[in-house]
């Protein structure tokens, strides 16, 4: 999806972050604080999307812990991280669903405005044809692993997604919808919410390798203060096949420029990276403002608990989650609310 700019592994592109460009849009048509920006822990735990930014007909053969992933491309090359957003987007929409009690499928009508919005990405005649595009290498890519399931090891083969469909107004208009039927490995992710939140700011992120290694961070550090990787161990899950003194270069100009949301790295010397969280905060009086009554219905619901202290906490975690334009701030916290243990 997104314009090449240079064709190295680590994906270095050009430095600092991509604009906000839609910073007062409605992101999503569902309520916007369930669809915040969620990502499957299958592919941000192993690696399947290119780092490269020119098309890459590499095969992929990782393997760790046991587990085994070949990720085979199309001829039009191996899915990108840019590519990824499409199925962010799709599962974002997904969980948006489920948490409203609607009915969902592994097929969804999406409109390519709101998609491309969503991403970050500009609306212009050419971002319709890179999503096209991203669609063609999401549907051509193959992956092969190996998944143990009640003590039997079983390998099987499957896409990213299984086909998709774009509907325009007249032949080479702009195209207004687009049907997606997502690959059964994914869909199952989705309802057995293996997923997890990303910040928005993810989509403004210029680097793949910046948007792999974010995508590392949350799923290993995740709320937890700190967390160590070796520098090889590293190399090896961001599916990097750069030398490693090139990715260890890639890194420190990552380091060096900070934009990861909610985390940044450090060397830790022996070649160990720290990952470490920063606790983003709402300050006091800031974020969005909630009315008595939402404040009362959420005594009834939490009986014998502090609900300004429960307030303080939603909007410190409305903060990290990259501050999302609320439709009904109140629906919202008390959403938030119920979802508390």
């Amino acid at each position: 999806m997104a314009a090449a700019t240079s064709g190295g592994d680590p994906g270095t592109g050009s430095g600092g972050l991509l604009p906000d460009r839609h910073p007062t849009a409605d992101f999503f048509v569902c309520d916007v604080f369930d669809a915040a920006p969620k990502d499957d822990l299958g592919s941000m735990e192993h690696p399947i999307f290119s780092l490269s930014t020119r098309p890459d007909r590499r095969i992929l053969s990782y393997e760790h812990n046991g587990t085994t992933v070949e990720v085979a491309p199309s001829v039009r090359g191996r899915a990108t991280m840019h590519d990824k957003d499409v199925l962010i987007y799709c599962v974002s929409q997904l969980m948006a669903a489920m948490n409203a009690g609607r009915a969902v499928s592994r097929t969804l009508q999406l409109k390519a405005h709101d998609l491309l919005v969503a991403t970050n990405r500009d609306t212009s005649g050419d971002a319709y044809t890179r999503l096209k595009e991203a669609f063609e290498r999401l549907a051509g890519t193959r992956i092969t692993t190996n998944l143990a399931t009640g003590g039997l090891e079983t390998t099987r083969g499957f896409g990213l997604i299984d086909s998709w469909e774009i509907l325009r107004r007249s032949r080479g208009g702009r195209m207004i919808s687009v049907t997606v039927t997502l690959s059964e490995w994914l869909y199952r992710a989705v309802l057995a919410k293996s997923v997890l939140t990303l910040s928005r700011e993810y989509f403004r992120l210029r680097k793949p390798l910046e948007r792999r290694i974010y995508e590392l961070a949350r799923k290993h550090c995740g709320r937890q203060a700190t967390w160590q990787v070796s520098l090889a161990v590293l190399h090896k899950k961001a599916g990097s096949t750069a030398p490693l003194r090139v990715f260890r270069a890639a890194l420190r100009r990552i380091i060096a420029d900070g934009n990861l949301p909610e985390y940044r790295l450090r060397e830790a010397g022996g070649d160990v990276i720290a990952v470490e969280r920063i606790a983003a905060k709402a300050q006091p009086g800031q974020g969005p403002v909630l009315s008595e009554a939402a404040l009362e219905a959420a005594r009834d619901l939490r009986p014998g608990d502090d609900v300004h202290a429960l307030a303080a906490r939603w909007r410190g975690w409305w903060a990290e989650t990259g501050r999302p334009r609320l439709g009904d701030a109140d629906a919202a916290f008390l959403g938030w609310v119920k979802r508390q243990r």
